[in-house]
């Protein structure tokens, strides 16, 4: 199958669900939702301070010529919220022998399709080197293309370098292993700031949760190449399997600090009965 097949499958799988809408909906904008906090009603709220790419209309000068601080007036708001899709592109998503690829693939059109589902705009996005826009709400996800799992490095610099891109105050969605050499609460604070919600997705591979023990592996590096001879024997699995609940501790704490959601999912049960209970119960998803 293609890589559009897999984002296909993933769009049809999503036709009974749909995206939450954040329940702090962004600021200053018109859409179809009627949100808590601010926008262009005409019932006054409270204010805040200015931040770029504010509407300017919205400025209280008569506040500022007291204080000589920008702020904002917030109002009462109808909000139209927007998906950013993260698609991790690093080469460890292309594990081979397993389903990571094509499940992190399918979750991407299933993403982008609960957000139209929900009157969301959306646009999907590959960190590598750089951040690589995929598309957006004026294509299918089936259209996205130059998807290609290469990169051999963390993807945070790439996170940190398109945090400027995103929709203010839209909803964010990081699909990837997490198996890479960075501090999570950086990658998370990134991600989360400006953010109306965050969600971090741990996807991984029925063989990253349970490596096979017994015998000699040959193991690859997908990052570096690197060819290593081990014995996996069922003490070494046991010290990788408490490496990875520790690692996905740091990713939860991380994600509570900054407000996001944290779950992780394995590619082939997905797959398998598209089963997100914890995303439904997260506020993440909505089963219609």
């Amino acid at each position: 199958m293609s890589t559009s097949a897999f984002l296909q499958e993933g769009a049809t799988a999503a036709q009974r669900f749909a995206l939450a809408t954040p329940r702090h909906g962004p600021a200053n904008r018109t859409g179809q939702a009627l949100g808590a906090r601010a926008g262009s009603s005409l019932e006054f709220r409270d204010h805040r301070g200015y931040e770029p790419g504010d509407d300017l209309r919205h400025v209280d000068w008569n506040a500022y010529a007291r204080s000589d601080q920008l702020s904002v007036k917030l109002f009462r708001e109808e909000v139209s919220p927007h998906l950013d899709v993260l698609i991790d592109g690093s080469k460890s998503m292309a594990l081979a022998g397993s389903e990571k690829l094509r499940g992190t693939l399918a979750l991407a059109g299933f993403f982008a399709t609960t957000a139209a589902n929900a009157g969301f705009s959306h646009s999907g996005w590959l960190l590598g080197a750089d951040a690589v826009p995929l598309g957006d709400h004026r294509r299918q996800p089936a259209e996205w293309d130059a998807i290609r799992f290469e990169h051999r490095d963390s993807p945070v610099p790439a996170l940190t370098s398109a945090a400027a891109r995103w929709r203010p105050r839209g909803v964010r969605v990081l699909l990837s292993d997490l198996l890479w050499n960075a501090d999570p609460g950086q990658a998370v604070r990134t991600l989360a700031d400006r953010a109306s919600a965050t969600v971090v997705l741990q996807v991984l591979a029925a063989t990253d949760v349970n490596p096979p023990p017994g015998g000699y592996l040959r193991l690859l590096d997908s990052e570096t190449d690197e060819v290593r001879e081990v014995r996996i024997d069922a003490a070494a699995a046991a010290r990788y399997r408490e490496n990875l609940t520790r690692l996905q501790g740091h990713w939860h704490d991380a994600c509570r600090a900054a407000g996001a959601v944290f779950a992780t999912v394995v590619a082939e049960d997905v797959l398998r009965d598209w089963r997100l209970d914890s995303l439904v119960a997260a506020g993440v998803l909505e089963v219609g």
